[in-house]
């Protein structure tokens, strides 16, 4: 019996500090909710509702403190997934396709700003004006050659942006193991739309790789598998705390080289805290006392 009962899922009242980093941590790594719980030994629903409490917090914290940011350059991308089901299959209310809008500091590495939602103008211009309301100075924006960033961009802006678009041209791949291979890119066109925008920087490269970071880090977005999301705002709190592990947990490579081999994290290239974070601290944002400091 005392077996037994040691094999029981932890629930949430009793969680420790290091239970709640083990489960954050595995999240992180790109484990599914389920591959979470088994390794942990918790419940489903234990994972679901940490989720979705930490995740929560990471959006408001992030919100509150990427401000007033020193960003010269923003490379602006959307990231597809889906919610229950691909769009053609959808049969529920809140199923189907479902965009994330990404903004990255090249510089810095920092994720500035994200939003989940749908792939239109309306939802382009809400995450244009969200990103201009962070920064401190003017920059040079590119984005890819969707017509639903001209109006967003210069509206959010109001044209005070050197902004251009890289418009890629596409041809299918070819040969017999191309089933699941997206379109291959043949050539990119580097478009002026609005400013003095320095042709050499004109580039989507650094937030199309970041998007492979969220598909290898966040399993909700790993393609061909059965761990997408079924709810939208899982969907919404799952990628904040990603962003929150990204910007302040995660050393990135490149920024500690340019420090001489200092650990260095997006969010302390981009002046916005002075060390690298652990898992814990994110936990110590459900600390109401902690979030808004």
């Amino acid at each position: 019996m005392r077996e037994r009962l040691s094999r029981l899922p932890v629930t949430m009242n009793v969680l420790t500090t290091a239970k709640r980093a083990a489960i954050l941590a595995a999240l992180c790594e790109g484990s599914s909710v389920r591959a979470t719980a088994r390794i942990v030994r918790v419940s489903r629903t234990t994972v679901l509702k940490l989720l979705v409490e930490v995740g929560k917090l990471c959006a408001i914290y992030q919100d509150h403190t990427l401000r007033n940011l020193p960003a010269k350059r923003l490379e602006i991308d959307e990231l597809w997934a889906f919610v229950g089901a691909k769009a053609r299959r959808a049969t529920q209310p809140g199923h189907g396709d479902i965009w994330t809008f990404t903004a990255i500091d090249p510089d810095s590495k920092l994720l500035v700003s994200w939003l989940v939602g749908n792939r239109t103008p309306e939802a382009a211009g809400e995450f244009m004006r969200d990103v201009a309301s962070r920064l401190a100075n003017r920059v040079q924006v590119t984005t890819d050659g969707h017509h639903m960033y001209l109006t967003a961009v210069t509206q959010a802006f109001h044209f005070d942006v050197d902004y251009a678009m890289l418009v890629k041209r596409y041809g299918q791949a070819v040969g017999d193991d191309t089933k699941y291979s997206p379109p291959v890119c043949v050539g990119a066109d580097k478009t002026w739309v609005s400013g003095k925008p320095a042709r050499a920087f004109v580039s989507t490269s650094y937030v199309e790789r970041s998007n492979l970071t969220v598909r290898m880090q966040s399993r909700r977005y790993t393609r061909l598998t059965n761990a997408f999301s079924k709810k939208v705002e899982n969907h919404a709190h799952a990628f904040a705390l990603f962003a929150m592990h990204y910007n302040y947990c995660r050393v990135h490579q490149t920024l500690t080289k340019q420090v001489g081999g200092i650990h260095t994290t997006p969010a302390m290239a981009a002046g916005v805290t002075d060390r690298v974070w652990r898992v814990e601290d994110i936990i110590s944002l459900l600390d109401p006392a902690r979030l808004l400091q």
